[in-house]
């Protein structure tokens, strides 16, 4: 995998290359451009310093020849002294009378069989490319050449620009190597968290160090340290669900055990038989409790599918589930609804807390009697349940402890796990469990759930 650094980096220093040398590129044709432009317009002037100079001058008294020879000397001087200067233009000149008669010509300047037309113009003279200006005076009948050679000027415009490239050219490196550090710079807090999360203990899952940290890494230690709580969650349940089943399985396994010692040691056919319905019996205990451990390390996390369903319909089905159970102990099982009941839960899951409901309400309740279900939509936007039996209720004292985890009032065989299961379920739908003695005799659990769908 490639390092962040890197990955920013590289597109960031060629993306840098690229957008500077193609605004270089840009810039030198736009300097050469403006440079040839700024020499030709010296050549303008330059000529024009010359029509000045002869315009006082009459064209058949002057001593052309004096006139050449202190232009040529100016001429000469250039580049010498405290007014030189690299980029000084190499002039030449001519300037020919009305009738095209050469007058005068400077030592350098090409030989021109015509002078040529009036403006700027460049000309090809023996192998060389010169470029010129030519200036007619109508008063003097005078025209005046100026001009210098084309790679002499060029010569100077790739100087000029060379010096305006280097800089470019030599900041690109020291640029890169600058966002270099300062990239690294920047993802120093990325680094400290790092470090921080490779220092913890291998076991620690106590939440990230709460220092401050740039924007962009906030959410990282958010999700880390919720992952975390999730990680201390799951093993929290699992240390909890090793424990409970370590310690509710201890005894019925060992009464198993002393229950198969004694139908081995029994010695006649009544204690054996004896020895073996204790035995089963201890294995149904123990197959529960099992079953209900299981069941409560199943719903324990914290998240789980919801969709609509009516509760009647789910309610009507674990009934008819659970009527053979009912019919064995000579119990009736009634569903008591006014309306439909639609609601949001997880239909699983509430199918397990009916089971809880009504097997415990079946453990309780004489023969020949009932266990009724009744279901209503109260007015505040609730879906009331209410599991009501006839048999002896719960006193005062205990009813604070139902829900309590192996805790069982009344009843040997049942684990304890039961109503524990019932709140778990209630909790996680929003629900609102209450138990209470019925005035007429019996026991009620209700629960009162959000119906959070439109009937």
């Amino acid at each position: 995998m490639i390092a962040i650094r890197t990955r920013i980096l590289a597109p960031t220093i060629i993306l840098v290359i690229l957008g500077s040398l193609a605004l270089a590129l840009l810039a030198l044709c736009d300097s050469h451009r403006e440079i040839e432009e700024v020499y030709d317009a010296q050549l303008v002037q330059a000529a024009r310093l010359l029509q000045g100079i002869l315009q006082r001058q009459d064209p058949q008294q002057t001593d052309w020849a004096q006139i050449g020879a202190a232009l040529e000397t100016a001429l000469e001087r250039s580049g010498e002294g405290i007014l030189s200067h690299p980029y000084e233009i190499n002039l030449s000149f001519q300037i020919w009378s009305q009738e095209g008669q050469l007058l005068v010509r400077s030592q350098h300047a090409p030989v021109l069989p015509s002078p040529p037309a009036p403006g700027i113009h460049d000309l090809l003279i023996d192998g060389h490319d010169w470029c010129g200006v030519l200036l007619q005076d109508g008063g003097q009948g005078l025209r005046i050449w100026v001009g210098e050679r084309d790679d002499l000027r060029q010569d100077l415009i790739q100087r000029i620009v060379q010096h305006t490239l280097i800089p470019t050219l030599v900041g690109l490196p020291l640029l890169a190597m600058i966002i270099w550090l300062f990239l690294g710079w920047g993802l120093k807090p990325l680094q400290r968290l790092a470090w921080q999360i490779r220092a913890r203990p291998v076991d620690s899952l106590d939440p990230l160090d709460s220092g401050p940290l740039p924007p962009e890494l906030e959410p990282m230690r958010t999700a880390l340290d919720r992952l975390l709580r999730q990680l201390r969650s799951l093993l929290e349940r699992e240390r909890r669900f090793i424990a409970d089943a370590a310690h509710e399985l201890r005894t019925p396994l060992a009464i198993i055990d002393i229950h198969v010692r004694n139908a081995r040691q029994a010695s006649n056919e009544e204690e054996r038989e004896e020895a073996l319905a204790f035995l089963q019996q201890g294995v149904i205990r123990a197959t529960r409790t099992a079953s209900q451990l299981l069941t409560m390390a199943r719903l324990e996390p914290a998240s789980y599918e919801r969709r609509s369903l009516d509760l009647v319909v789910l309610v009507r089905e674990e009934l008819a589930e659970l009527a053979p159970l009912a019919l064995g102990r000579e119990v009736e099982l009634v569903l008591d609804n006014e309306s439909d009941c639609p609601l949001l839960g997880e239909p699983s899951a509430i199918a397990i807390l009916l089971q809880n409901l009504i097997s415990n309400a079946l453990a309780f309740a004489p023969r020949g009697s009932e266990v009724r279900v009744r279901l209503r939509q109260s007015s505040d936007q609730q879906v009331v349940m209410q599991v009501l039996d006839e048999g002896p209720g719960v006193s005062e004292a205990m009813l604070n402890r139902l829900c309590d985890r192996f805790y069982s009032e009344g009843n040997p065989d049942g684990a304890g796990l039961g109503l524990a299961i019932v709140e778990m379920i209630s909790l996680r739908m929003g629900g609102v469990l209450h138990f209470s003695n019925r005035d007429q005799g019996g026991f009620c659990v209700q629960l009162s759930f959000p119906r959070q769908v439109h009937p």
